[in-house]
């Protein structure tokens, strides 16, 4: 490989980086809606064009850029007792301000059909799918679709309504009664009788 070709490559692979570095500051703050090309062009000093060269199209950029996935493993996959207080505690104090960035910067964007199914997916990897097949006693899919309503609930009052009495709260209670909440989900069900509607075998 020549020399020149070995320089358009790095300044590509520059222009690109600068690109996806703008796009994550921009859609942190201004949300997918209020960001335009021109305006991640701008701020990363390149032709417009490139924006779509790289990455073929504002979807495509914002999902490449705005990581969700993953976020809760470290919980998740841990043991289930005590889970819904440590879900809540890593949703609070792990990094809490690029969390509720990220996912102001989701809802923003879910009129887009990719985004949703974006995020949707997220939900099934960051909960469904290590938390079903481990949830004891009836309808753990179920049970483990309403931990993931749980969190989105939370982070909705926290990062986008900006309720004050829950705001206000301390790290301490939100654990505890929050955690309480999530856990009674975790944890195998009592044994009072089953509706027969529910008892689809998950």
């Amino acid at each position: 490989m020549s020399e020149a070709v070995t320089s358009r490559a790095a300044s590509a692979s520059a222009t690109r980086e600068a690109i996806g570095t703008a796009a994550r500051q921009l859609f942190n703050r201004q949300g997918y809606a209020g960001t335009s090309v021109r305006q991640i062009a701008a701020q990363a000093g390149a032709d417009p064009a490139l924006v779509i060269r790289y990455f073929g199209s504002k979807e495509r950029l914002f999902l490449e850029t705005v990581p969700v996935e993953g976020r809760f493993d470290h919980v998740t996959n841990g043991p289930l007792d005590g889970m819904g207080g440590r879900l809540v505690a890593s949703l609070l104090t792990e990094s809490p301000e690029l969390t509720f960035s990220i996912w102001r910067a989701m809802l923003r964007a879910s009129d887009s059909e990719l985004v949703r199914e974006r995020l949707v997916a997220a939900m099934e990897q960051m909960f469904i799918e290590p938390l079903a097949p481990r949830l004891v006693g009836p309808h753990a899919e179920l049970r483990a679709r309403l931990v993931a309503a749980q969190i989105s609930g939370l982070l909705d009052a926290v990062a986008v309504l900006g309720d004050r009495r829950i705001t206000e709260a301390t790290h301490e209670q939100l654990v505890r009664f929050y955690g309480a909440s999530i856990q009674t989900l975790v944890d195998p069900p009592d044994d009072s009788p089953v509706d027969p509607a529910l008892d689809d075998g998950n």
